[in-house]
């Protein structure tokens, strides 16, 4: 059953995306001061597995700033509600840079 249930998805998700324009892109992610948003950051981009290429997390503890950066691959409607979600979280800043891909 598990495995129908993620070919179900795998067709949805290509059926959603048929026509429309692919973006590749970093998304930047800073945590200022307060580290617990870092759990609901970790959330959101979780929700979004399936637009992650990889990330890198470095933490410059000392002055409590924590930057990510983020690679992308998806439809520009996609990466804008993932940075959306990500920006209006306290103590969070994001940038992003996308670019047509060749898909």
């Amino acid at each position: 059953m598990g495995a129908v249930l993620f070919f179900a998805k795998i067709f949805r998700i290509i059926i959603l995306l048929r026509g429309k324009t692919m973006k590749l892109g970093v998304v930047g992610i800073i945590i200022e001061r307060d580290r617990s948003v870092a759990e609901k950051v970790q959330t959101i981009l979780s929700e979004n597995a399936d637009l992650i290429m990889g990330r890198m997390g470095i933490p410059d503890k000392d002055r409590g700033v924590y930057v990510i950066s983020v690679i992308v691959r998806g439809t520009n409607e996609r990466i804008s509600a993932l940075t959306g979600k990500l920006g209006k979280l306290e103590n969070v800043k994001v940038k992003s840079a996308v670019t047509d891909s060749d898909d």
